[in-house]
């Protein structure tokens, strides 16, 4: 199931000022792990799809981007989002 404009603005919501908030790199990384998490499934089911999987990682890679930056920039509020997302284990 894709992430819904329901799913989507609930995440604005939540992670940003408003529900207009997207830039704020939180919101981005909120954004990017709903995605992530619904496409895992789907390669459970196709472990060939080779093609979506480069999509899976390019999205992968931004995210670690996003939150390298807000580390840098924000150490609370980069260890608030990786607590909220559960993103370490």
């Amino acid at each position: 199931m894709a992430v819904t404009k329901e799913m989507k603005a609930e995440i604005v919501k939540k992670f940003g000022n408003g529900s207009v908030d997207t830039g704020k790199p939180e919101v981005q990384v909120a954004l990017l792990t709903a995605r992530i998490n619904d496409l895992t499934p789907h390669f459970e089911k196709f472990p060939k799809d080779h093609h979506s999987r480069v999509g899976l990682l390019k999205m992968v890679g931004k995210r670690r981007r996003l939150l390298d930056y807000l580390r840098e920039k924000n150490i609370d509020r980069y260890r608030k989002v990786i607590e909220e997302l559960q993103l370490r284990k």
